[in-house]
């Protein structure tokens, strides 16, 4: 765990200390991260996805993420946080075909609108941006937790990070706890039936399978937390 020191910058950003950067290379080393995951479990992701769905989750998370750090790379000059995110969630949109696409593009837009063109981000920007995130997924995907999907993921990790940031813990240490909920909400999805998406269409027999949705946010989300703990 980073030590619990911060310092305020310009613009009234927080950066926690010890090496750790909440910037635009924090976002980069999130979604790179991200990617990474998603690549290396995408045939677990597919096998979920081949029990409820269309059997092509973690396949089209991985080319979406792929892409994504394709896109970024190839930028020219700097890019402040919030640019960064936009630019992925519409590469996703363009390159994700099913329901992850639009979900996750709209996720990282709404993100990144929140964040604006500050070059740093702090603790309540953090909140504010993955609020944003939740609601344009809870509005695209008209989703509510217990409906099996990521928002069953997304939601308790977001909650987590808004109460343990006003606990006073550092972001390191909230997103830490943030991740372990969506593990915990991506494990609740198992015994719940269906009631959006493909899934729904199996009725009862969605019952007793992991949500494949859940399953990659709680990896990225777990690529967020990483991103964040790791030393610059």
């Amino acid at each position: 765990m980073l030590p619990c020191t911060r310092r305020r910058y310009a613009g009234g950003a927080e950066r926690v200390q010890g090496g750790t950067s909440v910037d635009a290379d924090t976002v980069r080393r999130w979604l790179t991260g991200a990617a990474a995951s998603l690549h290396e479990q995408r045939d677990y992701l597919t096998q979920l996805d081949a029990a409820i769905g269309d059997a092509d989750h973690g396949t089209n998370m991985d080319r979406g993420f792929t892409a994504v750090v394709e896109k970024l790379n190839a930028l020219d000059g700097p890019a402040a946080p919030g640019q960064l995110l936009t630019t992925a969630g519409g590469t996703l949109v363009s390159t994700v075909g099913g329901a992850s696409g639009p979900l996750w593009g709209t996720a990282l837009r709404r993100a990144g609108r929140a964040l604006g063109e500050a070059d740093e981000f702090g603790s309540e920007e953090l909140t504010t941006a993955l609020d944003a995130a939740l609601e344009g997924v809870v509005e695209l995907g008209a989703a509510q937790e217990g409906d099996k999907t990521m928002v069953d993921a997304l939601a308790p990790a977001v909650r987590t990070l808004r109460q343990r940031l006003e606990q006073g813990e550092t972001i390191a240490a909230a997103l830490s706890a943030a991740h372990e909920a969506g593990e915990e909400g991506m494990r609740a999805t198992v015994p719940l039936q269906a009631s959006k998406g493909r899934a729904s269409y199996l009725g009862e027999r969605s019952i007793g399978h992991q949500d494949p949705g859940a399953t990659s946010t709680a990896l990225i989300l777990g690529a967020l937390a990483q991103s964040v703990s790791t030393e610059g």
